[in-house]
């Protein structure tokens, strides 16, 4: 039986640089199929999780979230027996090709796409889908390589002090105090060990006001305080999550972070 086409996905915001990628794609690598674009990194996301092709063409510059940053949400989401896609970055900017060529992607090709330099990703692309490596190989090796792309954030004055409300409250809360914080839809949670209240202050931003020695990011949308990690621990799939004092839930851990508990 000859083994199923490779598919892939291209997430591109401008449509007419999606249509002229997606037919040099056609013509270099016949077999290639190709799934509907997804115009921008949310949607990329969304597709990729439901279709899990072998391939991404990410555009890093795209609306709401960037290319970057829908590869940082997929290593997070990634789960199952297929290996996590190849990626490739396309991109404008030559210092983000470079950035994204070094530390992350398997290779990038830059705009306006030249047909001859995708000839060369997609043989590249060939040869690592025909190597068959395995999904948690590819995925660890991913993930080794993205963390030098998680966006910085400057550092502000130290929060000592959350306002949060609590119901029609507002509560003064020692930064000490927090176990975590969460992001949720348009708040942050903030989790005590006798309860949790909210901020409207984007995950980010409060990240730049704590003190980095005590207070770690640990997925997309947490950060942990280390005064009040008890311990790790995994599950049967090898998702980490952290065992926390004066709190009955734990707290998963992206692959991304997971590195800074290996010795837990």
């Amino acid at each position: 039986m000859n083994p199923a086409p490779p598919t892939a996905l291209i997430a591109e915001d401008e449509p007419v640089l999606a249509a002229v990628l997606a037919r040099t794609l056609q013509a270099l690598w016949p077999d290639l199929q190709l799934l509907p674009p997804a115009p921008n990194g949310m949607a990329a996301v969304a597709a990729a999780l439901a279709h899990r092709p072998q391939v991404l063409f990410l555009d890093i510059k795209m609306p709401g979230m960037t290319g970057l940053e829908a590869a940082h949400e997929l290593v997070e989401r990634w789960d199952g027996e297929r290996p996590f896609p190849l990626v490739v970055f396309v991109t404008a900017y030559d210092e983000f090709a470079v950035q994204a060529f070094e530390q992350a992607a398997l290779d990038y090709v830059l705009k306006p796409v030249s047909e001859a330099r995708l000839a060369r990703t997609v043989q590249r692309l060939r040869e690592r889908l025909q190597a068959g490596a395995d999904a948690a190989g590819a995925l660890a090796g991913l993930v080794e390589r993205m963390r030098g792309l998680l966006p910085a954030v400057a550092p502000g004055p130290r929060l000592s002090v959350i306002r949060a409300a609590v119901g029609s409250m507002v509560r003064l809360i020692p930064v000490q105090d927090v176990v975590y914080f969460q992001a949720l839809d348009k708040y942050v949670s903030v989790a005590t060990a006798d309860g949790e209240a909210l901020i409207r202050l984007p995950l980010k931003e409060l990240l730049a006001q704590l003190d980095p020695g005590q207070f770690l990011q640990v997925s997309r949308g947490a950060i942990v305080n280390l005064r009040h990690v008890a311990g790790a621990s995994r599950d049967d799939a090898g998702k980490l999550a952290l065992q926390l004092r004066g709190r009955q839930d734990r707290l998963r851990v992206s692959p991304l972070f997971a590195h800074l508990f290996k010795q837990m």
